[in-house]
This record gives C-alpha cells, sequence and structure tokens, in this order.
C-alpha cells in the first residue's frame, strides 16, 4: 500500500495536537479510525512515525523529518487546485489577504473597495494581524498577501515597495499641549502620557526604537491593539499618541504636534511567498494597490 493525501493529513493533525482524541474531532473521524490509518502509513513507510510512550504523542526522528515534506507537499497541492480553478480573466476567484492594524484605519477599506469596484467575482478574506503572523502564515500557505513594512523578513518572503508611510506625535482636544507653539524636543516627550499600540506589532516596535535612539523612557498609560482605538481613546482623553499622516489628516479633531527629529518614515511593501504560484487575483490585487498608493499620494496624505 502506497500513503495517501488522507494519510499525510491525519499525521500532520495528530503532530499539531499532540493527541489523538483532539486530532481525532478535527478530522471528524473516531480516535480508533484515525489510529489505524497512522499505522497503515507507518507499515507502507516501514518506520515508526509516532512515540505513543509519552502522555503527550510526539514524532520520532523519522515522524520529524517525513511531517516536513508531508506540510510542503500538502502546500504544492493546494496551491495546485487553486491554479486550476484560476480564472485568468477575474470573473472569479478567491483571495486571501492580511493587513497590520495600521493600515485597518486608512487603507484597507478604500483599496479593498476599489478592487471590488472593478473584480466584483473575486471574494476576498481579509485579516488584521502581526507582521510576525503575516509571513509565518505566507509561509504555510494561509495566505496570498500581505501588506505591511520593509525591513527584515523571513526566509522564503518577497517584498514589493508600495508607498511611504511618516508618522507624527498626535493629540486630542482634551490635551492641554492642543496649541504648542513650533515642534516639540524629542528630549521633552517623556513628559507626555501616552496611548501606543502593544509591543508586538511592527508599529510599535518602530516607534520604541525611535524612543531608544533618543533616549526617551515613554511614559505609556495606555496600549491597544488597533489604531482606531488610539484614535478614539486620544480623543476622549487628555493622552498622546504616535499616528501615521494619512490618519491624522482624516480626523479633524486630532491636532499633530511636530517632533524633533521628526519620526522617521519607513516602507509600505507588499508580502506574498517566494517562489509559489501567484493566483490571477493575487497578481491584479498587486498591481491595484501599487496603482493606487500612485494615484492617491498616501505619503503626503
Amino acid at each position: 500500500m502506497k500513503p495517501e493525501l488522507r494519510h499525510l493529513r491525519y499525521l500532520l493533525a495528530v503532530a499539531e495536537h499532540a493527541n489523538f482524541t483532539r486530532a481525532a474531532e478535527e478530522l471528524r473521524v473516531s480516535q480508533p479510525t484515525l489510529s489505524q490509518q497512522i499505522r497503515q502509513l507507518e507499515k507502507a513507510l516501514g518506520v515508526q512515525l509516532l512515540d505513543r510512550t509519552a502522555r503527550a504523542i510526539r514524532l520520532t526522528d523519522a515522524g520529524s523529518a517525513y511531517v516536513h515534506y508531508a506540510r510542503s507537499a500538502l502546500r504544492d497541492l493546494a496551491a495546485g487546485e487553486r491554479a486550476v480553478l484560476d480564472v485568468r480573466d477575474l470573473s472569479r476567484g478567491h483571495l486571501r489577504l492580511a493587513v497590520t492594524p495600521t493600515f485597518t484605519a486608512y487603507l484597507t477599506g478604500p483599496l479593498v473597495a476599489d478592487f471590488h469596484a472593478r473584480h466584483p467575482g473575486i471574494t476576498l478574506d481579509v485579516r488584521e494581524m502581526t507582521q510576525d503572523r503575516i509571513e509565518a502564515d505566507l509561509l504555510d500557505d494561509r495566505l496570498d498577501l500581505g501588506i505591511a513594512f520593509a525591513g527584515d523578513h523571513l526566509p522564503g518572503i518577497e517584498a514589493t515597495a508600495l508607498f511611504t508611510e511618516t508618522l507624527g506625535l498626535v493629540v486630542g482636544p482634551r490635551h492641554p499641549d492642543g496649541h504648542h507653539p513650533g515642534p516639540l524636543p524629542v528630549a521633552e516627550l517623556g513628559g507626555h502620557r501616552l496611548a501606543l499600540l502593544r509591543g508586538d506589532f511592527a508599529t510599535r516596535r518602530h516607534i520604541d526604537r525611535y524612543f531608544a535612539a533618543h533616549h526617551v523612557k515613554p511614559r505609556i498609560a495606555v496600549e491597544a491593539d488597533s489604531v482606531n482605538a488610539l484614535t478614539e481613546i486620544v480623543t476622549r482623553a487628555p493622552l498622546a499618541t504616535v499616528l501615521p499622516d494619512a490618519v491624522t489628516h482624516d480626523h479633524p479633531q486630532l491636532t499633530p504636534i511636530p517632533l524633533d527629529p521628526a519620526l522617521p518614515s519607513r516602507t509600505v511593501t507588499l508580502l506574498c511567498r517566494r517562489s509559489t504560484y501567484r493566483s490571477a487575483a493575487a497578481r491584479a490585487f498587486g498591481h491595484r494597490a501599487a496603482d493606487w498608493a500612485r494615484t492617491h499620494d498616501i505619503a503626503s496624505g
């Protein structure tokens, strides 16, 4: 007997959960059936793939080696299925896109709406997540494209520059420095209470590097997981935050306070997995994102 696709899926489920019961529940098969299928695979390969002696099921050395290729094979097969279903005229299709939280506030809505108006037959699955998660999911073929930032990427990730994003310090109507005369020296920033994104977001790391470079210890009063939450908080509380200029320009109740020196700008990029099949929908979205960024001059708001 030769291994079949179901054997690979069953093995990967057990490896992921380290438990036959939970793997069987996910696969919607009985536990005895799952155990039997794994033993069939081990018999076909002539090696033991799982160590069943511990409380948690573990892969043997042979199992770890085999799982690597099994996962790769299923990824390639899934890409092949999408290639077969791909329609070149873009009358139908599916696109899995992820963005970091910064873009939800000013880019995702208009860009997706523009793409949908041009290609209404293509369904989009749009998710918001950290850049680290985006890159990992691209490599695992859980995403087709991501929008994030230039920098050090995981091996296998390809990045294409879209536009330059500028950031600035922002306060709301309740902040006492709403009419600050001239730029605020960065050394004085430590006296301001801040609302910022959580530390696992790329934008927060960018801000933290700026603080560290200028030896500023920030007073962080609030941490949030979305830019929209920050704008709402700063509008109602005497706190300052750091936002992309494009977001600030869309909120007249927010007041930018120039910093001296200014926060460094950064390059927004379109991310994908290198050396993989790219559907017509993914290619079309990439072209449209680049054209849209040029047309709307995002860097200047």
